[in-house]
């Protein structure tokens, strides 16, 4: 266990970082209440996740949210008891970021299943920013399909009023659902958030703050994060996961009639992965570098991956 100063983003932050093993121990006698069932429902695809996993990495993080769940609840009844009245209960914001294919919908899914079964917040909702992508018609009204996943492509103005009225504890707020098969928004379809304990908000940049000076007042939805992780690792890795997910994909959800990438199943495979290096370099490569990977610095843990998928580092933010 070190310490170390990560520089290069909107502010230095000391974060204290721990090798797996030594991740591992702060588990302390937390049981794994997990089955290997439990682990093929949240798996993504082509993705490397087991029990040890679970159990050495993502159970000493709940153990770790769960106190910081109990601290947030304890401070909000300090501050009623001082005003004298009770507030509207409010859930825990865990921000969740990373690039495409580094694994954060897996990640998002395991915690929700592992922090739900905490009898303090039984109540686990997972939220992605895939629904507040903006229509396709919409982008490409607006010249931005070429852009889909950067910050602009997003309606950030839904997306923030949607993490306000859960943060202050509105009953049945709803959110828009995104279809991967048809690589738009779902028409008429809605996830409704209902007052939960926590909620998760998984999406690419999740953590970004903008350009705007902190003078103009802005909100920015990071500011309704209780705590936040970034899932990081070396790019070359992410792009071999992307293409192999791709490769993937093209075997199975791409050759569903209704698929937006149907064409890609029927090419040849060496001309469709031709295609996905080049969605790679000009789309998911070019955010990564740009947008995503400068906001690792603004989140409260980071867990590093090595080349097989597996958490190989993870480093905790102290100031």
């Amino acid at each position: 266990m070190t310490d170390t100063h990560e520089t290069g983003g909107p502010r230095s932050a000391q974060f204290t970082r721990f090798s797996r093993s030594e991740w591992a121990a702060l588990r302390a006698a937390t049981p794994l209440q997990l089955t290997e069932a439990d682990l093929i429902a949240v798996r993504g695809v082509h993705e490397r996740l087991s029990l040890q996993d679970a159990a050495e990495v993502y159970l000493p993080l709940t153990r770790l949210l769960n106190l910081q769940v109990a601290a947030t609840q304890q401070l909000r009844r300090v501050t009623e008891t001082f005003l004298g009245s009770p507030a509207a209960p409010a859930p825990f914001v865990i921000g969740l970021a990373g690039s495409v294919a580094v694994g954060k919908s897996t990640a998002g899914r395991l915690l929700q299943t592992l922090l739900a079964r905490w009898p303090e917040h039984p109540r686990v909702a997972l939220v992605t920013t895939d629904g507040f992508l903006y229509p396709n018609a919409v982008l490409e009204a607006q010249g931005l399909m070429p852009r889909k996943g950067f910050p602009e492509s997003y309606d950030r103005s839904l997306l923030l009023q949607f993490v306000r009225d859960v943060k202050a504890g509105k009953p049945n707020v709803s959110a828009p659902i995104y279809s991967h098969l048809i690589y738009n928004i779902a028409p008429g379809e809605k996830q409704i958030v209902d007052r939960p304990d926590i909620l998760i908000l998984e999406g690419l940049n999740v953590l970004q703050r903008g350009m705007e000076p902190e003078t103009t007042g802005r909100r920015f939805v990071s500011d309704y994060f209780d705590f936040s992780i970034y899932i990081d690792a070396n790019e070359d890795d992410i792009r071999q996961w992307f293409l192999d997910r791709f490769l993937k994909l093209r075997e199975t959800a791409f050759q569903d009639e209704l698929s937006y990438f149907r064409h890609y199943a029927q090419m040849p495979v060496e001309d469709a992965l031709e295609i996905a290096r080049g969605i790679w370099e000009r789309i998911n490569g070019k955010n990564l570098r740009e947008n995503i990977a400068p906001t690792r610095e603004m989140a409260n843990l980071i867990l590093r991956k090595g080349p097989d998928h597996g958490v190989t580092e993870v480093r905790l933010r102290r100031s």
